[in-house]
């Protein structure tokens, strides 16, 4: 991850005017219609659980743990970033689409940890109680840095079950489908906000540039500060190569900075000139 000690002053906020928000409400229909034909899934009955393998490695366990712990901050995700958009039908109506889904991944992932026997339901309970000792807060005050911030992080946590999946592959038919899943989802969402992107550089390239750079250089995952020991949870992570900066820079911001339009000059940061 690209992390700056010092970040810069965020750019100001956008205001998005009546015809932009139109079309990002037109991009959420989109998004809703596909998922509704071709990616829903349900977890009692699209999940084999009857070939749950209870041996497979605890490091994998502990990997699936994290992402669910992440998961559970869903009403903090929701509580805190909703109020924001409300006014705005397609940002306030993905957010809560968005939330449904990611309802599904932290349960579906508890599922697992129990029915392996890698954690038992007091566990599971117990870890929910823990977490909510502790808050989520927005790391973007305005709109537009949240929705850039947004697409690298749910392209980035695609990546995490991707590479996840690879790992356990051929170990357990039922963890396999649910990453599978998982995935599939967590690709939609980086392919809905990257649209979002996408109409912002073509309404205001420019202030859109500037909130994209203040975002790659503040960029974090959420486990890195939100965890307790979620330093070492993520010293886990890159170890077994499942997310690194590596992957990070080849994986994401690469393939997001060529597939969007942008220019090694347009990234670069701007000088400020001082008057004596």
């Amino acid at each position: 991850m690209v992390i700056q000690a010092n970040p810069p002053e965020p750019p100001p906020e956008v205001i998005e005017d009546p015809e932009l928000r139109e079309k990002i409400y037109k991009v959420f229909r989109d998004y809703f219609k596909k998922a509704e034909k071709k990616r829903r899934w349900n977890i009692d009955t699209d999940i084999p659980w009857d070939q749950v393998n209870k041996d497979v490695d605890p490091v994998v366990a502990d990997v699936i743990e994290t992402f669910c712990m992440v998961e559970l901050y869903l009403p903090d995700y929701l509580a805190k970033q909703l109020p924001a958009v409300r006014a705005n039908r397609g940002r306030a109506w993905m957010l809560a689409n968005w939330g449904y889904e990611e309802s599904k991944h932290s349960m579906v992932l508890e599922d697992w940890l129990i029915r392996s026997g890698h954690r038992t339901e007091k566990q599971v309970r117990e870890m929910g109680d823990d977490l909510f000792s502790r808050e989520w807060n927005v790391h973007y005050g305005n709109s537009r840095s949240a929705v850039i911030y947004t697409m690298f992080q749910e392209l980035a946590t695609r990546l995490h079950y991707r590479n996840l999946r690879a790992i356990a592959a051929g170990r357990d038919p039922a963890l396999d489908k649910i990453l599978e899943l998982v995935m599939q989802d967590e690709a939609a969402h980086a392919h809905f906000f990257r649209s979002l992107v996408q109409l912002y550089l073509e309404y205001d390239r420019e202030r859109t540039i500037e909130h994209f750079r203040h975002v790659v250089r503040t960029f974090h995952m959420p486990a890195d500060s939100l965890l307790a020991q979620g330093r070492q949870r993520m010293a886990n992570i890159r170890a077994l190569k499942i997310f690194d900066e590596s992957i990070y820079f080849t994986e994401v911001y690469q393939p997001l900075v060529q597939v969007l339009g942008l220019t090694k000059d347009e990234l670069k940061p701007k000088k400020v000139h001082r008057v004596s």
